[in-house]
């Protein structure tokens, strides 16, 4: 069954029936403020951090999926709707949701009336808009009743759902003119408040939910809807909500719009009152005021608009494949962006309670974003370094609202500090700055205890060569890439977090993969060795990397494949004598990257290992055979059912516009189905993986590197990368259908004798024309 289609001229997709396979969302946000929106106004809204400040309720596995939203009730002379269709689920005459890049639109149609719901986060604006537009599409008159709901969160996510003896008791509102504010907690520690306010006066409001709903009815029957008139409650504790009543008289026709802000505010320590009781509403009064028209909304998405029309712009590609340039040009970009804004911390299986921005995602994350905005990527660098410890280990994830790393999860996950090296590299390949070294940056987040970025970065590799186990290759710790590969876990107590829970001491398990992402890492720790004239910093690393690379060959690979480690006890996983989980994928990506192995033809032998056995129609599994039993010396890996926890990127039953983090694999009930959409680090290493190393334009310290590795029948494509504020259109043709090889680069008219394309600086246009053939050489050239 086809549920939609991607409308590539507005950059949307375009969802035409309500009954999705799941509930397919989109992200409203770019700065500070964020909303998840289903494609039936399913989902809630939070300030900068999903678990500390969210606006709005919202009950993750809930009965019916996705109840619960900013919702828009009309009651006309009897009839109850939503033109979401949930929750109230009417049938509809017409449906349609729109998903655009920061912003969606619903419109559903019943017995002439039609409603759409706009929803965005405009820029610079801690609050969403929802433009409700109610049209007369009948030949007669029209008397409808439009109801608005939401329900509020008193702010910290885990506790609202937990300390019910004290939560049930604390609900406050103020009620003034068309607006409801919330401010539970505000009268003591709590300097924000939020609201929901419409443009237009109002014929009655709720804000106690069981005056909304009734006790015993849900939110596909709310009382004061289903009567047809609110009940104009002040909620006092229990929970509560806001939601307006708006009586409409349309002639056929006509149509009225309605601006609907859900709004955060903070004010200062000294003005949070107006008078004794009485919050302080000067700056809900402004956010109010910026949309009092509905020409106001459209000014908004002008402005969004062109905002992602300049993101996108960096980089785009007209090849003639509609599928590759949709994904290039829109959706797989967009999807980076909002990982680098939610890392992994909120989405309809992240609950944004339990993970922070991940240390490693974060970093991993940049690498798809740093050349759309560079200087946030840069902010996002010192956030990350500040949560290092003085050994160069980190905290595996941090608070967003506090930037302070996260007790709960602690540290020892052993790959955590190379990603920074890798995530610090690729911002000053992009941007060439290398003043970002100089930074002074915290450990711990102590702002009296700090060392250049430079500094943190050493600490990250020599971190690495400080734990080695008995083979020389890098000690696991709790686990690597792969969280759920716990070595020194050892858990026989249910409810125990295979992440955080270490029940056996020792420095004996080691990781394969570590290694190669070590060795992939390292040469850009040398090159900053170098440019600040570190030589014998430079050489001694390099020396590490090479004894690295030969020890991963003499005790990591296991005659076709890499390894993927050595458990507690120093025997091989990932080897050819285990019965289940004989080879893995992550080190046979990385250590191939890495270079171990291309000389002697042990990279080429794993990557046909990897063809044999874990490629599947629907991508490559993360091991084989699956893990039937659950092993104490493994760990989380081994308690899944067969086939699940396999991290590959087809798209089955998850929204088709973007990658999924899980993906059932060959050996499951249901090969192929995904969860965990959204975020993941698939979104940065697949663009990553198309942009540079097929594409073949590689951001390095000197210039835009050209190396293309394309599908022999293509004869030409066109890409436009800006790159150092320069903006490069690069034209490659391919007269004799190679897959690989540069014959020739000229950049404006001007033959280059290498590959390696210079950053100029000047701010203008240039032509660079690349033909494939016999390859010249690779080496950089200063501009």
């Amino acid at each position: 069954m086809k549920f939609g289609y991607f409308d590539d001229v507005n950059k949307e997709y375009v969802i035409t029936t309500p009954q999705t396979p799941y509930p397919w969302i989109n992200y409203l946000g770019n700065e500070t403020f964020f909303g998840l929106i289903s494609n039936t106004a399913g989902g809630y809204c939070f300030y900068r951090d999903a678990r500390l400040r969210r606006l709005t309720r919202y009950r993750y596995n809930n009965i019916p999926v996705d109840n619960g939203g900013r919702y828009f009730y009309i009651h006309d002379e009897g009839d109850i709707w939503t033109p979401g269709w949930m929750p109230v689920k009417k049938k509809l005459d017409r449906y349609e949701c729109r998903h655009g890049l920061g912003y969606t639109s619903i419109t559903g149609e019943r017995n002439g009336i039609s409603v759409t719901q706009l929803a965005l986060v405009p820029l610079s604006y801690t609050g969403e808009v929802h433009q409700v537009t109610v049209t007369n599409k009948s030949n007669t008159k029209k008397s409808v009743k439009l109801f608005s709901f939401v329900e509020f969160c008193l702010w910290n996510a885990n506790d609202d759902m937990t300390n019910f003896q004290r939560n049930l008791s604390t609900g406050e509102v103020e009620i003034e003119n068309s607006v409801i504010y919330h401010k539970t907690e505000y009268r003591e520690r709590r300097d924000h408040f939020s609201f929901f306010s419409v443009n237009a006066p109002i014929d009655g409001y709720d804000s106690d939910r069981e005056s909304f709903l009734g006790a015993y009815n849900g939110l596909d029957a709310p009382h004061a809807v289903t009567i047809g008139n609110a009940s104009n409650s002040i909620a006092s504790g229990w929970s509560p909500i806001a939601s307006h009543q708006l009586n409409i008289t349309l002639e056929p026709g006509e149509e009225r719009s309605f601006n609907f802000v859900l709004g955060y505010v903070e004010n200062p320590e000294d003005q949070k009152w107006s008078a004794p009781g009485v919050i302080n509403k000067s700056g809900a009064y402004e956010m109010i005021k910026r949309f009092a028209t509905k020409a106001d909304v459209q000014q908004a998405m002008f402005d969004l608009e062109a905002y992602w029309e300049r993101l996108l712009s960096k980089y785009s590609i007209a090849s003639g494949d509609e599928k590759l340039d949709r994904m290039v040009n829109i959706w797989n970009p967009y999807q980076c962006m909002v990982t680098f804004n939610m890392s992994r911390s909120a989405s309809y299986f992240e609950s944004g309670i339990g993970r922070g921005m991940g240390f490693r995602d974060s970093n991993q994350d940049l690498l798809g974003f740093v050349h759309q905005i560079p200087e946030r990527a840069r902010e996002r660098i010192i956030d990350i370094a500040s949560t290092q410890f003085e050994d160069g280990s980190a905290y595996h994830q941090y608070q967003p609202l506090t930037k302070k790393g996260n007790n709960e999860v602690g540290s020892g996950f052993n790959d955590d500090p190379l990603w920074l090296i890798l995530g610090t590299a690729a911002y000053i390949k992009e941007t060439g700055d290398m003043s970002i070294l100089d930074e002074q940056v915290p450990f711990d987040s102590n702002p009296n205890n700090t060392a250049t970025l430079f500094e943190h970065l050493k600490r990250s590799f020599f971190h690495v060569i400080n734990n080695l186990g008995p083979h020389g290759l890098p000690l696991i710790g709790r686990a690597d890439w792969n969280d759920c590969l716990n070595l020194n876990c050892f858990s026989k107590e249910p409810g125990e977090s295979f992440q955080t829970t270490q029940n056996i001491e020792g420095r004996i398990a080691e990781s394969v993969f570590i290694a190669g992402l070590f060795v992939f890492v390292g040469p850009d720790y040398v090159e900053l060795c170098k440019r600040r004239g570190l030589e014998e910093e430079a050489a001694e690393a390099q020396a590490f990397i090479e004894q690295m690379r030969e020890v991963t060959l003499e005790h990591g690979y296991d005659g076709d494949w890499f390894l993927r480690a050595y458990d507690h006890f120093g025997n091989p996983v990932g080897s050819h004598t285990n019965d289940e989980g004989r080879i893995f994928i992550e080190p046979q990506g990385f250590c191939v990257m890495a270079g171990i192995g291309v000389e002697d033809g042990r990279a080429l032998r794993a990557l046909d290992s990897v063809q044999e056995h874990l490629e599947t129609d629907y991508g490559i599994v993360l091991q084989q055979p699956p893990y039937a039993d659950y092993y104490l010396n493994l760990g989380e890996i081994s308690s899944y059912p067969p086939g699940y926890l396999e991290d590959i990127s087809e798209i089955h039953r998850m929204e088709p516009y973007v990658y999924a983090q899980m993906i059932a694999g060959k050996d499951a009930v249901r090969h192929g189905e995904a969860k965990n959409s959204w975020l993941t680090g698939t979104a940065a290493w697949n663009y990553i993986a198309i942009t540079q190393s097929i594409l073949g334009i590689q951001p390095d310290f000197d210039g835009l590197r050209i190396n293309p590795c394309i599908p022999q029948a293509w004869d030409r494509l066109e890409i436009t990368r800006v790159f150092r504020g320069d903006t490069y259109r690069i034209v490659i043709t391919n007269p004799d259908h190679v897959s690989k090889g540069v014959a020739r680069v000229s950049v404006n008219g001007q033959q280059l004798d290498n590959a390696v394309v210079p950053a100029f600086g000047d701010g203008r246009e240039h032509l660079v024309e690349v033909v494939l053939g016999e390859s010249i050489a690779q080496e950089a050239v200063q501009a």
